[in-house]
């Protein structure tokens, strides 16, 4: 198993996008959270291969297994990391990553997930509406202020 098997598996869930975050890391999103990270640079002394979110009690589980750590900076969120691909095996890995993207799919605000469930396209992101009005106020009003 490697970067690339795990790649197209995660690519086959529905409205996945992929990004390349901090340099060297992979990261599938759904909704613009991700779910699932891999380390396109192994080399570089990371200790993570893939990072995935899980249930607190398998995450629990997971972390007791050889080659499996809690993930650098979101273990508190229940994120665990694999050291090498083979720390699990294949079809696990697979429902670890299924889980990781329900886990983070049932997060997404209502509003994102009608539009994922209806097929509505890539969702955007949450942006107030700017009132031209409130943006720019005349010299003329503030000096009455004063």
């Amino acid at each position: 198993m490697d970067l690339e098997i795990i790649r197209r598996y995660c690519k086959t869930l529905p409205h996945v996008e992929e990004d390349v975050k901090w340099g060297h890391d992979l990261c599938f999103l759904i909704g613009r959270k991700m779910f699932c990270v891999l380390n396109l640079e192994p080399a570089r002394g990371d200790r993570s291969m893939v990072a995935i979110k899980a249930t607190p009690e398998e995450f629990a589980e997971l972390v007791e297994r050889e080659g499996v750590i809690p993930a650098p900076y979101m273990a508190r969120n229940h994120w665990v990391s694999l050291q090498d691909y083979s720390a699990l095996p294949w079809r696990e890995l697979q429902q670890g990553i299924a889980r990781s993207y329900e886990l983070v799919k049932a997060t997404l605000p209502k509003k994102v997930q009608a539009e994922l469930s209806t097929g509505a396209g890539k969702p955007r992101a949450a942006k107030r509406p700017v009132r031209p009005a409130a943006r720019t106020r005349s010299k003329a009003r503030l000096s009455k202020r004063r």
